[in-house]
């Protein structure tokens, strides 16, 4: 299980860490973290930094909120290996009404594994037409500019 680390400011952007194990089941035969992991722990990493700003994601949910990934990118540096203890850290790197980015950094100790980014466009979950967030939840909007702008 993934365990909530904290939540900081780091130059001008607030970041969101959580630690985990790497378990057997995450690894090939030789070992090594399989690629299709890293998504699942941007997504453990998301998760933990939007509960951070203090709403989770299944109450985004209940009010008709939901954020689709649109576009994913990873950029794999070295490997994780079986129980690795490693820390996925999550920023916003740019936010739009209808959309908003997420850059990630997955490291071992102080060892930088791999890099990543996902894009979400913010939709109403009947119709998965896009809103602009601002006008759907200002105050959720207000947080996720904060995050980004921490002195503006």
């Amino acid at each position: 299980m993934a365990q909530s680390l904290m939540i900081f400011n780091l130059g001008d952007k607030m970041i969101s860490q959580s630690k985990i194990i790497v378990r057997y089941a995450e690894t090939d035969k030789m070992g090594i973290v399989h690629h299709s992991n890293y998504p699942v722990w941007f997504e453990i990493a998301r998760t933990d930094f939007i509960k951070k700003l203090g709403v989770p994601y299944s109450v985004l949910e209940e009010k008709g909120l939901m954020l689709p990934l649109v576009d994913l990118s990873c950029h794999y540096i070295k490997p994780a290996y079986y129980e690795d203890e490693i820390v996925i850290s999550a920023c916003v790197s740019s936010l739009q009404y209808a959309k908003i980015e997420f850059s990630y950094t997955v490291k071992r100790n102080v060892e930088l594994l791999t890099t990543g980014k996902t894009v979400h466009g913010f939709v109403e979950s009947k119709t998965f037409r896009p809103i602009n967030v601002k006008k759907f939840d200002s105050g959720l909007y207000e947080a996720l500019k904060t995050s980004i702008e921490i002195d503006g």
